[in-house]
């Protein structure tokens, strides 16, 4: 099973890893070299600007995967439709849509609807609208209880189709995911939490069909040695050399956790340490334990030949 790690730039105050995009354009050499296989945009600018951002960064780089965090609300769905469509394409297929249900930013909070259930039900009109404007071949109407749609379509489709990633735990939210999610980003928690969360989220999928048509991501922050703990609890918290953390993590992969989303690594040591050593560490110990897992067939291959020795 391969294991992706996805950079995810830390975000102050001050400046954000997208801030002067000279230095950000050697920031992504960087991240792209030490084998990362993306980066989460998600910068305190907003939706508008964010996806500004975005198209910069699949322009700059040649194999990394941009995961664009978006928020429904802010742009019509027809609008969102042509521009990601055409970030999709010129980009060779390398965009990631990476829904929230809470704003980007303060500016985005006005067009927030009140309530937990409303606010998943707009979501799922939305995504229901950018598939159909991805996928189908003739103008169409939707009239539905947040968007109304005449004529919609989008000339210019991307080559295999925008992957959609969410999270959350409520029943809501995961019945919303199991029908859209292709990535299901995790919440941190132990690891009987997180099998039971996975469980649910299948579940949710299945009654979509969708079952096993879903990737896991957990959250990850890497904390440097000498640091007091942090109180991030959106993501499992581990520190140590390579080595160290790729134990950490291996539990985790072993439940069937496809990427690690990367935070607290943003000097090039640490970029380059993590995605060149720790991964591959982590993999290659991944694919030895399975190794050392007995086959079925092997037993069966095995116990031929002692039967008709025997005999």
């Amino acid at each position: 099973m391969p294991i992706e790690f996805t950079h995810v730039p830390g975000k102050t105050q001050d400046a954000s890893f997208f801030y002067d995009f000279v230095e950000t354009a050697t920031k992504l050499s960087l991240v792209e070299d030490a084998g990362f296989r993306k980066i989460i945009v998600d910068d305190q600018a907003g939706l508008l600007t964010n996806m500004d951002l975005a198209a910069q960064t699949l322009d700059r780089t040649s194999s990394l995967e941009v995961v664009l965090t978006h928020w429904a609300g802010v742009i019509e769905p027809t609008v969102a439709a042509r521009q990601l469509a055409v970030l999709d394409t010129k980009s060779g297929g390398r965009l990631s849509l990476r829904m929230l249900s809470e704003p980007l930013s303060d500016d985005d909070a006005d067009a927030r609807p009140v309530g937990h259930t409303v606010v998943w039900q707009r979501i799922d009109e939305y995504l229901v609208l950018l598939k159909r404007l991805w996928s189908n071949d003739r103008p169409f109407d939707h009239e539905g209880a947040f968007y109304s749609v005449k004529g919609g379509y989008v000339p210019r489709k991307g080559p295999h189709g925008v992957t959609i990633r969410m999270g959350g735990q409520s029943g809501t939210a995961l019945k919303v995911a199991g029908r859209h999610a292709d990535v299901f980003e995790l919440t941190a928690g132990s690891l009987d939490e997180v099998r039971q969360l996975m469980q649910r989220v299948r579940s949710a999928a299945a009654e979509h069909g969708r079952a096993g048509k879903v990737r896991f991501a957990l959250p990850v922050r890497i904390r440097s040695e000498g640091k007091a703990a942090a109180t991030d609890h959106k993501a499992i918290e581990v520190s140590g050399p390579p080595g160290q953390i790729a134990l950490s993590l291996l539990p985790y992969a072993a439940l069937g956790v496809n990427e690690f989303m990367i935070a607290g690594i943003d000097r090039p040591r640490e970029i380059a340490t993590v995605g060149r050593e720790t991964a591959t560490l982590l993999s290659n110990t991944l694919a030895r334990r399975e190794a050392e897992v007995p086959q079925p067939e092997a037993f069966v291959s095995r116990a031929v030949p002692e039967v008709r020795a025997a005999g």
